[in-house]
Formats: C-alpha cells, structure tokens, sequence
C-alpha cells in the first residue's frame, strides 16, 4: 500500500465523497451529467449565442430545409429553427427546474412533518394526500389554465403543485426510520425544538432519495409541460418551448420533417440524460452499493 492511498484509508471518506467516487464510475451517468450541464448553459447564453431573434422573420423565406445560413432549417414563419430551439430549451428547463423545486420544497417539508409527528397528525396529512391523489390532476390544470390565462408562472406553480404528493410519502417514509435513530432522541434529550431537529438532523439525511427522484421528476414535468403545449394550454407565441415547437412540426410533419425531428431530439437527448443521471445517482447513493 502506498503512502497516498494509506493516507486514503486512514482519512476514510464521507458517505457523499463514496458516491461521487461510484457514480464516477458510471459513464452513463456522467455523459447524463455532462448533457445536461451543456443544456443549461446554452439556455443561459442563449440571448448572446444564438444566430438570429426569437421573433425575427423572413416570410418570403418561409419553411426551408437546413442550410449553410439556417443550420436546423426555419419555420413556416421564416423564423431560424436553431434560435427557436434554444430558445424553447430555456423555457422547457425552467419549468422543469421550477415546477420541481416547487414540488420539492412542498413534498420534504410536507413529508418530514407527517413522518415525524406522527399519530393523527401523520394520518390526517397522509390522508389528504390520498385525496389528492384520486383528483385528476391534468382537468385541474387545465381548468386553471383556461380560468386564470396562459400565464407561464401559473403553469410552474400549477405543475408543481400537482407533482409533490410522491415526493411527500418517499420523504415521510425515510423520516420515520429516521426518527427512531440514536442521534435524533439524543437531539430531542438536548432540548432542541422540532423544528430544530427537522430543519437540521431529519431533512439533510432525506438528501439522498430526494436528489434520485428530484432527478426523475424533471424529465416528467418536462413531458407534462410538453403536452400542455401540445394541446395548446402551455406556452403561447412568441414564445416557444420544446412541446411546443412538436405540436408545430406534428401539423407540417408531412411537407416539413424537419420542424418535428430537430425540437423531437432535443426534447428526447435531455430526457435521456436525466434519466442516465437519475439512475447513476440511485446507485450511487445506495448504501448496498458501497460493499460491491
């Protein structure tokens, strides 16, 4: 053993250092990682990086194929399909990250409190959760939609507010064998209130299951916001998203393939890489997995 990896063993590691080193390992899950870090900064830079405006049109050019001047080829409009592209991706993830991190900050906090306190308060909470599982959540969000306009920051807190119910009874699961171990009732013997005890003993110890489904529940509100676009409840123009650009190119499938198969295979490489993410980050976040 050399002197470098004795200093390793010595230092031991911590249980998120153990999964970095698995989930190195795994080169799907890194070419996952890798895909959708270039995703989000190319949404970022998009204003600075892309050929030609959101809104710019060439009507005596209309729908043509790609091109050495229009690489992706344009729209029915005249309008640069790249740019459009770009454009919708910024859209589409950010209802992907938002939606998600309003389902998230409502289902931890929702299940952390349930699977701590327990008794009739676990009941009552849980029970309302059943309840809203049987409404049909997308007539809802169609309602909403239709009721209050097609405003995008409704949509993010209506997608949002339809995708933490799964998020709530992971978390209310892993809180109630947590709420048994030495170290919380050695919290509770201090005196710290519980709020203390959820906001810094339970929820840090939920990270792991919650960043494996938080991975998992991007791509499905990505495929939600994509069929809201779809049936024409989503983003409206100018504007575009991913679901968007495919209900388009569905209607000129036929005369122009390309309005379908360019947004299609965005849409399709960034769901693909949250998947290979999500899946390299179960392995490596589970505890069985370190004794392979």
């Amino acid at each position: 053993m050399t002197e470098q990896q004795l200093k390793q063993f010595t230092a031991g590691t911590s249980l998120w250092q153990d999964a970095w080193l698995r989930l190195r390992k795994n080169h799907l899950a890194l070419f996952g990682l890798l895909v959708l870090v270039t995703m989000v900064i190319i949404a970022i830079l998009t204003p600075w990086i892309a050929p030609y405006g959101y809104e710019e049109q060439n009507l005596i050019l209309g729908a043509s194929p790609p091109s050495a001047e229009h690489w992706l080829g344009t729209d029915i409009f005249g309008r640069d399909m790249l740019t459009r592209i770009f454009y919708g991706g910024r859209v589409s993830l950010m209802v992907g990250f938002i939606a998600t991190g309003v389902a998230l900050l409502i289902g931890v906090l929702w299940g952390t409190i349930a699977g701590y306190l327990g008794g009739r308060v676990d009941m009552v909470m849980m029970r309302l959760v059943d309840i809203l599982y049987a409404l049909p959540f997308m007539i809802f969000i169609i309602l909403l939609m239709v009721v209050f306009g097609r405003n995008i920051l409704l949509l993010f807190l209506a997608i949002g507010a339809v995708e933490w119910l799964t998020m709530a009874r992971i978390v209310r699961g892993q809180v109630q064998n947590l709420r048994k171990q030495e170290f919380v009732e050695a919290a509770y013997s201090l005196g710290l209130s519980r709020w203390t005890i959820i906001r810094r003993h339970l929820i840090p110890n939920t990270l792991g299951p919650v960043i494996v489904y938080t991975t998992l529940t991007i791509p499905s509100v990505m495929l939600l916001e994509a069929f809201l676009s779809f049936l024409g409840l989503g983003i409206q123009p100018p504007q575009s998203s991913w679901g968007l650009l495919i209900n388009y190119g569905v209607e000129t499938m036929e005369e122009y393939p390309w309005l379908l198969i360019f947004p299609g295979l965005a849409l399709s490489i960034t769901l693909f890489a949250l998947n290979f993410l999500g899946d390299g980050l179960r392995d490596a976040l589970d505890p069985k997995a370190s004794k392979d």
